[in-house]
């Protein structure tokens, strides 16, 4: 009786625990109902007294830690001293980059209990009335009047109608206000634009790219002087002004803190006048416009060796904007990007002397030049790489869904095939990922986010997945797509896929190091509160704080274990915001969420500093990050746009694959733990019944890719933006036009060579067919027409390129 009393008491308290830790409830409030459900156990029950001894001295620890004295006197007091000896040194570097932007549905992940009601009240996408007149005029127009064959590869620049045309229309100046004589375009437009153009060149992306992200105008806008922004926005919002940015060089590249390239404030003659100015040396490579730039934004590390600005002798780095016509100013030779030979270039400077006033921002942004950096590419890197991985990704969507149904093998269109309809879902699936969370992501900028970390994970994913969609089109295609000329649409594209995964932050970088070390910092609800309180000088301040946080830090974690553990029991428990068919999808982010969060603090507890160097470990962890992110983002969108029924296979596959490879992250992770008996609690907590999660059905896959391989809404919708007007030299166009044509005619195929299996006509070609096709009134005469007239298209669009070996010495 004794033992059964026990047994049961025992279970009652795991149980109150737990559920205690998974509300979340103040100790306060949990010390008071441990208590009464220890009183009645005492008094009522027979539980053994040993047990009854160890339960009585937990409650008592319990109660102390209720007492703020005791607990900082006795817990506190040394675990603040730990955590001085084991924090990890933050470069100045580090720090500017954890403190720039803002945190948003990151952090919610972070927290490990997302407020739904956050991500769900930000805007839906939406233009505005100048925004959509923009879009289906000047950039259909620009469109039009680009051929990317012959920028690409025969005259490596655009025409200069077009370099006028972009510049008279205000395509530079689309984040310029309107004071200046900008356009001042939303964040979901600046991405639009660009995305529409891309399907049509990337070369025309490239140019418009540079002046609407990180450049001049963004940190003008931000940082410049009233003197310089009154000057300099309205030249660059006309085109008057071409900007480029050179931060890279030879020595310094993910590293870019490691610049050689020096600013000496000294005196000097600028334009016949004695002058405090600056005396620069700089080698700058990959500068995209850097050929054509008539104003050079520039990078450097300012040092002020005679003390004539003050005391500061060494002032960090800098921006400053110089005329590309600048005295040693060497500027014009090109690099040779492949597939799209943009103008990308050198920028060599070598003594040269300019005044203070080109710094941005004037002395008083002196070696501030890293903060206004990193705080841009908070916001900008969310948008311009991404935009064009979307744009791509539509196109690849696009023309890879119609050619499958047009180009035919075994009489049968190669849509039918499975080993064709699997790529073709996964290229359906992740172009909907990257729409998805772009869309999301540019609506929440717009609303005043700068998500510093959200933009590392846009960059990153953005271009992989756009990546994986090109690969996957160019295998579906096979040798259309791998012989070069004006008929290919692809290859192009694919050849220049690597750009993307390298600028801004190259991907490999991104993932190891910046989406959860930045993350891990910048997004966590107490780790920046407890650095805070620790580097307090105030001893008695600095322990009042760091107890505060420090125990909250434990009570959020250890709510977080528990709501890992029940999440993880069954999908029964947990909320949603909606019901209905994607209501698992949400209880599954906010289990991992909890999961994800107890993991971080586990991790940067044992690990420590040397976490950080631990880049597999700490990629993993970003992976799950991301993975949520665009999970959260897909349901996102789902809900904002109009058309359920026809997207709904698209969120099914894009929550089910993100939501599978975060579980299979999490394995990865607890399989190479350090710790292996730390690794097996954790094994337990987070995944209590196995990893019983699966990723999408292949019947799922092959559904989306038959999807987008008709004439149907869900195509439509997935690829709206893209530039299809119909005219003769757009290919996205022309197969929209064979796959319309296809609907009608195939049908009309099929009868016709059923007619020839079961003997009624005969035949070698097709023409041969379609007339005693005819003349046995099989079809008619409108259907012969149609059936000819479809035969030229597809044998058009299936056609490679040849050329004379006159011709291909034109070609680069």
């Amino acid at each position: 009786m004794v033992i059964t009393s026990s047994i049961v008491w025992l279970f009652i308290f795991f149980v109150a625990i737990i559920v205690l830790f998974y509300k979340a409830v103040e100790l306060r409030i949990a010390t008071i109902s441990l208590g009464i459900g220890l009183l009645i156990c005492t008094i009522f029950s027979n539980t053994a007294g040993v047990l009854l001894v160890i339960f009585w001295v937990f409650f008592v620890l319990l109660l102390a830690l209720n007492i703020p004295e005791i607990r900082r006197n006795y817990i506190s007091t040394q675990v603040l001293k730990f955590y001085k000896s084991v924090l990890p040194k933050i470069s100045q570097t580090e720090q500017e980059a954890i403190d720039a932007g803002s945190v948003w549905w990151d952090g919610e992940i972070f927290s490990g209990n997302p407020e739904w009601d956050i991500l769900r009240k930000n805007p839906k996408p939406k233009f505005s009335k100048e925004e959509q007149a923009f879009l289906d005029g000047p950039v259909n127009e620009v469109c039009e009047m680009t051929n990317e064959w012959e920028a690409s590869h025969i005259n490596h620049d655009l025409p200069q109608e077009v370099w006028d045309f972009v510049k008279a229309k205000g395509f530079f100046g689309m984040i310029i206000p309107k004071k200046y004589g900008g356009l001042e375009f939303s964040p979901l437009a600046v991405a639009s634009v660009m995305s529409k153009i891309i399907s049509r060149s990337g070369h025309l992306n490239s140019i418009i790219g540079v002046p609407n992200s990180l450049g001049p105008a963004e940190l003008l806008l931000h940082y410049g002087t009233p003197e310089q922004r009154n000057d300099l926005l309205p030249k660059l919002a006309s085109g008057e002004e071409i900007p480029c940015f050179a931060l890279t060089g030879p020595h310094a590249g993910s590293d870019a803190a490691a610049m050689p390239d020096t600013g000496i404030i000294c005196k000097g003659k600028f334009e016949g006048k004695e002058i405090i100015g600056m005396k620069l040396n700089f080698n700058k490579r990959y500068i995209t416009l850097a050929p054509v730039a008539t104003l050079v934004g520039l990078a450097f590390k300012l040092y002020d060796p005679d003390h004539l600005l003050g005391e500061k002798k060494e002032y960090g780095i800098t921006c400053a904007l110089i005329p590309s016509k600048t005295k040693g100013l060497e500027i014009g030779r090109r690099h040779l990007p492949p597939g799209v030979p943009f103008m990308n270039g050198t920028i060599i400077g070598k003594d040269i002397f300019v005044p203070l006033d080109y710094i941005i921002g004037g002395t008083e942004q002196a070696g501030k030049g890293w903060r206004m950096l990193v705080e841009c590419l908070s916001a900008g890197r969310a948008i311009s790489l991404p935009s064009g991985a979307m744009g791509g990704a539509k196109t690849g969507a696009w023309v890879t869904g119609a050619y499958t149904r047009v180009r035919e093998q075994f009489n049968v269109p190669i849509a039918e095939f499975e080993g064709i309809a699997e790529p073709l879902g996964r290229i359906a699936g992740n172009t909907y990922i990257i729409t998805a969370s772009l869309n999301t992501t540019a609506m929440a900028i717009g609303a005043g986010e700068k998500p510093a970390v959200i933009s590392a994970i846009m960059k990153y994913h953005a271009t992989e997945l756009a990546r994986k969609v090109s690969r996957d089109a160019m295998d579906i295609h096979g040798g259309k797509a791998v012989m070069l000329g004006p008929k290919n649409y692809l290859a192009t594209a694919h050849q220049a896929s690597p750009v993307a995964i390298t600028v801004e932050g190259a991907n490999i970088l991104t993932r190891s190091l910046i989406i959860f070390g930045q993350g891990a910092f910048r997004c966590h609800p107490f780790v920046l509160k407890e650095i805070a309180a620790i580097e307090e000088e105030d001893h008695d301040e600095s322990l009042e704080l760091f107890d505060q946080h420090f125990f909250d830090h434990v009570a959020n974690s250890l709510s977080n274990a528990s709501r890992s553990f029940i999440l993880g029991l069954s999908k029964k428990f947990g909320n949603s915001p909606v019901a209905g068919a994607t209501e698992g999808y949400y209880k599954q982010i906010n289990r991992f969420s909890a999961a994800f969060a107890f993991l971080t603090d586990v991790s940067m507890l044992v690990l420590g500093g040397s976490l950080k160097r631990k880049e597999t470990l700490s990629a993993r962890l970003g992976d799950i990050l991301s993975s949520l992110y665009l999970a959260s983002t897909s349901l996102k969108y789902y809900e904002d746009m109009g058309d359920k029924e026809a997207d709904l296979p698209l969120v099914h596959w894009a929550c089910q694959t993100l939501i599978f490879e975060t579980q299979e992250s999490f394995h990865q992770i607890l399989s190479n733990f350090p710790n292996r008996i730390i690794a097996g609690l954790l094994r337990f907590l987070i995944f209590p019944t196995g990893r019983n999660i699966k990723g999408p059905l292949i019947e799922t896959t092959l559904t989306i890719g038959n999807l987008i391989s008709r004439n149907t809404s869900t195509r439509d919708n997935l690829c709206q933006g893209i530039y299809i007007k119909d005219e003769p030299t757009n290919h996205l166009a022309i197969m929209q036009n064979a796959l319309e044509l296809y609907e009608v005619v195939y049908p009309i195929k099929v009868e016709v060579m059923t007619a020839r299996k079961k003997g009624l006509i005969e035949g070698q070609t097709l023409e041969e067919l379609v007339a005693a096709a005819e003349n046995a009134s099989i079809i008619t005469k409108e259907q012969v027409k149609q059936l000819l007239e479809y035969d030229k298209v597809t044998l058009d669009i299936i056609n490679v390129d040849d050329f004379s070996e006159e011709e291909l010495t034109k070609i680069h």
